[in-house]
């Protein structure tokens, strides 16, 4: 049995990657910070920085851990000689650790403003008529499937739906930790290869769909709604929902005249919190226009906007004549896109977050 890859040397820790100091430095300042009189004044700031706080608090306290028992094994490393049993229990304690340490420094790539937000995930059907609106239900079960993966609660606040089949668009609430961290990896447009299910001759047939992600706020600090600019109409809502649906005006959609963004909610049973919810997806937009008005930040808001259509995708799905489904911006690859479309999208989310 040869000795423990430990054995001899001390293994440096991964966890120095993590800079230590420079991370107790940062939750020393965020530690003043919150402890003066006005810091709750502003309280979605206050939130976000409690939050940022937490993570850090996390983030350090698992490293030093890590640092810790990397240090201990060493040690142990360095008399284990050849007893056979322990350098296999020091290897399989390594292999943890490695393991630990990479989950870790996954974790500190979701540093942005707002990555630690609920997202509000909207799919718009592109080329590709029937198909497309097929494809776009395609990917809204394969986002609903990756939240439940994730044990995230996903809601469909509004749903337009395709007259022969799929749909024309759909906007779902996505609520859980580093939802928009991990979701504005999806923004773009996503391009689906397969023999037609809607062709009578059932030829090949390319579909494109537009995915949008937007980091859900509270409220924009840089610019005040003034009601006045918003139009609210009303509707009968529309898809499941029991006897409640089309019965009464409960759906409602805002325009913001100014600028021509809407929003529309219909999930709920009152036209009051259909409001809420509407008003809360329109200020999202707002607040993505104000920041790419000001050129920050709009390509790791929403991604470069491109036409829904042949050429611009950043994911593309064959199913025929392979299988195979890959990632234009990373080249990442996989060989079962039935997998993929069932919500397992967490290797393409990595890489394409490691590649920033």
């Amino acid at each position: 049995m040869p000795k423990s890859k430990l054995s001899g040397k001390k293994s440096p820790s991964r966890a120095t990657v993590f800079d230590l100091p420079e991370k107790k430095k940062k939750i020393e300042l965020l530690e003043k910070k919150s402890e003066k009189e006005a810091f709750w004044q502003d309280r979605e700031t206050a939130q976000n920085v409690m939050r940022e706080l937490e993570n850090l608090r996390s983030s350090v306290k698992t490293a030093s851990v890590l640092e810790t028992e990397v240090a201990a094994l060493s040690e142990l490393a360095e008399i284990a000689g050849d007893d056979a049993e322990l350098n296999t229990q020091i290897e399989k304690k390594l292999s943890e650790l490695e393991q630990a340490a990479a989950k870790l420094e996954f974790e500190l790539l979701f540093s942005g403003e707002y990555d630690q937000n609920n997202a509000i995930l909207s799919i718009h059907s592109g080329t590709g008529g029937v198909d497309a609106q097929d494809w776009a239900e395609m990917l809204l079960r394969m986002y609903l499937r990756y939240a439940e993966r994730k044990s995230w609660k996903a809601k469909i606040i509004s749903e337009s739906r395709g007259q022969e089949a799929g749909v024309k668009s759909a906007t779902v609430e996505i609520i859980g930790k580093l939802a928009y961290g991990h979701l504005k990896a999806e923004a773009g447009v996503h391009r689906l290869v397969r023999l037609s299910p809607f062709n009578a001759n059932n030829l090949r047939q390319t579909s494109f769909a537009l995915v949008e992600v937007l980091p859900e706020i509270d409220r924009m600090k840089e610019v005040e709604v003034n009601e006045a600019d918003l139009r609210i109409d009303t509707f009968r809502a529309g898809g499941a929902g029991g006897q409640h649906v089309n019965k009464t005006s409960s759906a409602v959609r805002i325009t913001h005249i100014p600028t021509g963004l809407a929003a529309a909610s219909q999930s709920e049973r009152s036209q009051l919190q259909n409001k809420e919810q509407a008003m809360k997806i329109l200020t999202a937009k707002l607040h993505q226009k104000y920041l790419a008005e000001q050129e920050a930040k709009e390509k790791n808001l929403k991604g470069e906007h491109k036409e829904v259509q042949w050429g611009s995708q950043i994911r593309s799905y064959v199913l025929h004549p392979y299988k195979l489904v890959k990632d234009h911006r990373t080249k990442f690859e996989s060989k079962n896109p039935e997998e993929v479309l069932d919500g397992n999208l967490d290797d393409f989310i990595e890489e394409y977050l490691k590649k920033k």
